[in-house]
């Protein structure tokens, strides 16, 4: 596939690595203002940094955006006159809809909107992808690009921003949660390497478990609690100081706080 990531930032690079690490491209462009500051990919067989947005363009198939949002109407407006039937435009633009997209290029583009999370960098984002009415025709090619980067799914546009809570700010909500895990295992003695290492890879394996068999999370909590354990007092003990609930008034925060930067976009 002729890729350009129009945007090389931090979700640019790990869409990047992710697309070089599984063998996915025939050519990858990545366009940054500095390519300097990606010079770590020049050395990549089939990769090609570049500052000209246009030149990335015309010379690759399946367009993927992943600039900051004030900057991406621009864009849009530069790269308008040089598209052509062959494009596919994917956008990962939180809250940044279909029919501005549409506005600016055409509803008769190819265009796919795409909320991955940086762990496509290791090939383990969860992505959730919606369409236009054209971008239907080559949806699998998103679905193909991202089940090579992890997993995907396809959702209504309505449903992107929980999606973004979920999937991409989700990340972050792992990280503390293992992060929290890390210094109680240091707390517990172990020093602190050990300490995150226990910590990753019981995540990890929880996820794992919950992916392999399809159970439901307490199906899974049931076969490690006892009666007067120490698995149920500890699980006790964290929903009385408020985990859940902690956890789902953050993840509804951040859909409040995201749904509020549409409304002053609009």
């Amino acid at each position: 596939m002729k890729i350009a990531i129009i945007g090389a930032g931090n979700l640019g690079m790990a869409i990047a690595k992710g697309l070089i690490t599984t063998d996915a491209i025939t050519s990858l462009y990545l366009t940054k203002r500095t390519i300097g500051k990606i010079n770590t990919f020049e050395d990549h067989k089939d990769v090609i940094l570049t500052s000209n947005n246009e030149e990335a363009v015309k010379n690759s198939d399946i367009l993927i955006f992943a600039v900051q949002p004030r900057h991406f109407e621009a864009i849009l407006h530069e790269i308008q006159p040089i598209l052509t039937d062959k494009h596919v435009l994917i956008s990962t633009i939180t809250g940044y809809s279909i029919a501005k997209i549409e506005a600016i290029v055409g509803q008769d583009q190819f265009v796919i909107r795409a909320m991955p999370n940086t762990a496509i960098a290791v090939g383990k984002s969860m992505t959730c992808i919606c369409s236009n009415e054209m971008g239907k025709k080559r949806i699998k090619i998103a679905e193909a690009i991202f089940n090579r980067l992890g997993n995907s799914m396809a959702i209504p546009e309505t449903q992107m921003q929980a999606a973004t809570v979920v999937c991409a700010s989700g990340i972050a909500f792992w990280m503390r949660l293992i992060r929290a895990t890390t210094q109680a295992a240091i707390q517990l003695g172990f020093d602190a390497k050990e300490a995150q290492e226990l910590a990753m890879h019981t995540s990890e394996g929880a996820a794992s478990l919950l992916i392999a068999s399809g159970n439901h999370p307490e199906q899974e909590i049931d076969k490690v609690t006892t009666p007067r354990g120490c698995t149920i007092e500890g699980l006790n003990e964290m929903e009385h100081k408020g985990l859940s609930s902690s956890l789902i008034q953050g993840m509804v925060s951040s859909f409040q706080k995201i749904n509020s930067i549409k409304t002053e976009q609009l």
